[in-house]
């Protein structure tokens, strides 16, 4: 598949400009696009639907710039995850491929920079990737422009928002904030003046194209769930359901009496679930490849 190439011929801004000629594909337009691929392998139309999301990735690579990688290398390597997304991409599932590419092209960037950080330096464990891709815009969330060590508060912010613990954040925050420039230091890409890192800050006014893709996001997150619930049994459901998903718990003495067995049963019940309830939903992201929901 041929597509706009990023090398020392064509340097980044060309190729945004190159980008742009590539017409956006209407739901009519992509899904007829996407079966014509998936039954009779036309690539002309795998081409097209290719070559429509080029600016997702682009725009996904501008979130990377913060590692001090190359941004055309980081576009790149998320335009072969746009390519294996469209391969895969099943337009009978009611999701746009925005919404599936997505989770590729980010896969695909974040495997790269991983493999060209070095893995002391930024850990290997689940709780120290999460931090290294999130702990940077969890803190342009809350505003926590300090030098040095965070804030108590805005510590708590973090390690809350991002469900890990505070000893994690201050030790990733260290890492990280070591070669952080400042926020009025020039962006060059291929020799040329990009902006200053201040442009890249998150803007608090809303993006319909993000709100759009958050909704789909969330839309996919439930689905994921639903289909996650499905391996339960009904009474395992049941728990579930009255114990996790409502608004006012049902407490175990009240299941006991229900289902006349044991509070301590209808615990180890509700746990072993839980584990079914995640082992389905991992698979599930493992299929999708997606990192994190």
């Amino acid at each position: 598949m041929n597509l706009p190439v990023l090398s020392g011929d064509i340097g980044l801004k060309n190729y945004l400009e190159e980008i742009k000629k590539f017409p956006m594909l209407s739901a009519e337009e992509e899904y007829t696009l996407a079966n014509r691929w998936q039954v009779h392998k036309d690539t002309n139309a795998a081409h097209q639907l290719v070559t429509s999301h080029l600016r997702l990735v682009a725009k996904i690579a501008m979130g990377y710039k913060g590692y001090g990688l190359p941004i055309t290398d980081i576009i790149s390597e998320g335009n072969i995850g746009l390519m294996q997304a469209a391969q895969k991409f099943d337009p009978e599932k009611g999701f746009r491929l925005t919404t599936y590419a997505m989770w590729w092209i980010k896969a695909a960037m974040q495997e790269y920079i991983l493999r060209s950080w070095s893995l002391v330096k930024i850990g290997t464990t689940a709780v120290q990737k999460k931090l290294f891709f999130n702990l940077r815009s969890a803190k342009n969330r809350i505003q926590a422009y300090e030098e040095g060590d965070l804030k108590q508060e805005n510590l708590e912010k973090i390690s809350n928002q991002l469900n890990v613990p505070e000893k994690e954040v201050i030790n990733m925050n260290r890492r990280l904030s070591g070669g952080d420039p400042s926020l009025n230091a020039s962006i060059k890409t291929d020799g040329e003046q990009t902006g200053e890192w201040q442009d890249w800050l998150e803007s608090d006014e809303p993006n319909q194209e993000e709100t759009y893709s958050e909704r789909e996001e969330e839309n996919l997150r439930k689905e994921m769930i639903n289909e996650s619930l499905q391996v339960l049994n009904e009474r395992e459901l049941d728990i579930i359901q009255t114990r996790k998903l409502s608004d006012t718990p049902t407490t175990l003495e009240d299941l006991s009496e229900k289902y006349n067995i044991s509070r301590e049963r209808i615990r180890q019940i509700e746990v072993r679930a839980l584990e079914k309830v995640k082992e389905a939903l991992e698979q599930s992201m493992s299929e999708r490849n997606i990192i994190d929901i």
